[in-house]
């Protein structure tokens, strides 16, 4: 294969001039990666998270109405923002990895790891409707505590190693 030299150009010239291509492009896609976070607000603004690039939870707040939510809604609050954050955190992603790089193979591996996109309408604050759920089973009645067999419990089986 012969490399794509223009005229004048040898091969080294044409290497350096790739080797510095490839520096702004990475230094490039450092910058957009870097940038790539997110911050979700629920639409109550009951909880906020905020997302690193790399989809670590970096901070959470829990607004007044947080506490009128009860523990079930908050939680699925928090999951909710949680969940849309990755989404946006990730197509950021994938969107600066295809400014740099094109809308080539490796772009569309990159995005073939999106997230898939909520139901509509999925406010995470609202009340959910659930089937109401059986009261828990009554705890087991503690066991007697186990002892070791005496030398007249074991059997005269040379394969027992105990």
């Amino acid at each position: 294969m012969q490399p794509n030299l223009g005229p004048g150009e040898d091969f080294q010239l044409l290497l350096e001039r790739q080797v510095r291509e490839m520096q702004s492009k990475a230094a490039a896609l450092n910058e957009a990666l870097s940038a790539a976070g997110a911050t979700v607000r629920t639409r109550d603004g009951a909880v906020t998270v905020t997302l690193a690039p790399n989809g670590a939870l970096t901070n959470l707040e829990l607004g007044h109405r947080a506490c009128e939510l009860g523990p079930a809604r908050l939680t699925a609050a928090i999951m909710g923002a949680v969940r849309d954050a990755q989404r946006q955190t990730a197509r950021a992603v994938a969107n600066s990895f295809a400014t740099i790089n094109g809308d080539g193979e490796s772009t569309e591996m990159v995005r073939s790891f999106l997230p898939p996109d909520p139901p509509p309408d999925g406010d995470f604050a609202a009340p959910e409707r659930t089937e109401p759920t059986p009261p828990p089973a009554p705890p087991a009645p503690p066991s007697a505590p186990r002892r070791r067999p005496t030398a007249d419990d074991r059997p005269d089986d040379e394969s027992n190693p105990w």
